[in-house]
C-alpha cells in the first residue's frame, strides 16, 4: 500500500531560510547587514533635513518607518528566500508595539523619577507641542530601522552561530559603538548604552522572538526622553524641540551630562531591572538558545 507522505525533512519550513534559495543566501549576513546600514544612514539624513519643520517630520518619520518594515521584508525574500518573516508577524504588530510603548515610557519616565528625587533637575518649562509631534515622527522611522539592523539582523543571525549569551554581549557592544559618532558621545555613554539599551533591547526581542516589542519600547524610551522632556538623545550635538525643556544639574552619574539621561546611574539601574526581567521570563519560556 502507497503511503501518503505527510513531512519530508528536506522541506524548508516557511518561517526559516530555504537552503535551496538564492545564491545571496550564503551572504547573507553582510549583505543584509550593510544594506540596512546604508537605510539607517539614509534615515539619519532625511530627518535632519526636515527636524526644523515638525509638521513635515511627523508624517515623513511615519513613513520612513513603513519603508523600513518594507525593506526588511523585501531583504528576507530576497537575499534568504524567506516566504514569511516571522519577527514581523502582523498579528504580532499591536500587541507588541503597545506593550513595548507601555513599558519604554514607563523605564524613562522612571529615570528622570530618580533623577528628580535625587536633585538632578534644575530648571524646566513648557516649550514646543509642534516640536513633540517632529520628535516623535523623527523616533519612529529610527526605532524601526535600527531595531531591523541590530535585532532583526545582527542579533538574529548572529545567534544562530553562537548562542543567545555570546550575542546578547557582542550585540549590545556593537549596539553602543554605533553612538560613538554622535556629537557629545563619550566612552562612558556608549557603553551605557551598550548595558541599558542594547542588552534591554536584545532581551526584549529575545523574550518574544519579535520586532515589535523592541520598536515599541525604544521609540517610547527615545519620545519620552526627547520629545516630553526634551532631553539630550544619546549623545546628540543637541536636545530636540520637545513638549518640555528639561535643564538637569548636578554630577554626569545622577544626570549622565553631555551625553544625556541615557549615561546616567540612574538609566542603568532601572534598565538592568527590566533586563534581569526579561531575560528571566526567557529563560522560563525556552527562550534561551545555547551555542550550537
Amino acid at each position: 500500500m502507497e503511503r501518503t507522505p505527510t513531512h519530508s525533512d528536506d522541506t524548508p519550513s516557511s518561517a526559516e531560510p530555504s537552503t535551496s534559495g538564492p545564491r545571496l543566501r550564503r551572504f547573507r549576513f553582510p549583505v543584509l547587514f550593510v544594506a540596512l546600514f546604508v537605510v539607517m544612514i539614509a534615515f539619519a539624513g532625511i530627518n535632519q533635513l526636515v527636524a526644523p519643520i515638525p509638521l513635515l517630520a511627523l508624517p515623513i518619520g511615519i513613513g520612513l518607518a513603513v519603508a523600513g518594515v518594507f525593506v526588511y521584508r523585501k531583504l528576507a525574500q530576497v537575499v534568504e528566500g524567506r516566504v514569511d518573516v516571522p519577527e514581523l508577524a502582523r498579528a504580532d504588530m499591536w500587541s507588541g508595539l503597545r506593550k513595548g510603548a507601555l513599558l519604554g515610557a514607563g523605564l524613562f519616565l522612571a529615570v528622570m523619577a530618580l533623577i528628580l528625587v535625587f536633585g538632578g533637575f534644575d530648571q524646566v518649562s513648557w516649550n514646543s507641542f509642534f516640536g513633540a509631534l517632529g520628535v516623535a515622527g523623527m523616533m519612529t522611522g529610527v526605532a524601526v530601522v535600527e531595531e531591523a539592523l541590530f535585532r532583526g539582523v545582527l542579533f538574529r543571525i548572529l545567534e544562530e552561530r553562537a548562542g543567545t549569551v555570546i550575542t546578547l554581549v557582542v550585540s549590545s557592544l556593537v549596539f553602543g559603538g554605533v553612538h560613538l559618532v554622535n556629537g557629545n558621545a563619550t566612552l562612558w555613554g556608549t557603553l551605557a548604552i551598550a548595558l541599558t539599551g542594547g542588552t534591554m533591547l536584545a532581551a526584549a526581542y529575545t523574550v518574544t522572538r519579535s520586532l515589535w516589542l523592541p520598536i515599541g519600547l525604544h521609540f517610547a524610551w527615545n519620545f519620552v526622553q526627547g520629545g516630553l522632556f526634551g532631553t539630550t538623545v544619546s549623545g546628540s550635538p543637541e536636545a530636540p524641540n520637545g513638549l518640555l525643556r528639561t535643564t538637569l544639574s548636578g554630577p554626569s552619574v545622577l544626570t549622565g551630562g553631555e551625553f544625556g539621561p541615557e549615561a546616567s546611574l540612574m538609566a542603568l539601574l532601572v534598565c538592568l531591572v527590566a533586563t534581569v526581567l526579561l531575560l528571566r521570563r526567557a529563560v522560563r519560556t525556552g527562550q534561551i538558545r545555547p551555542r550550537p
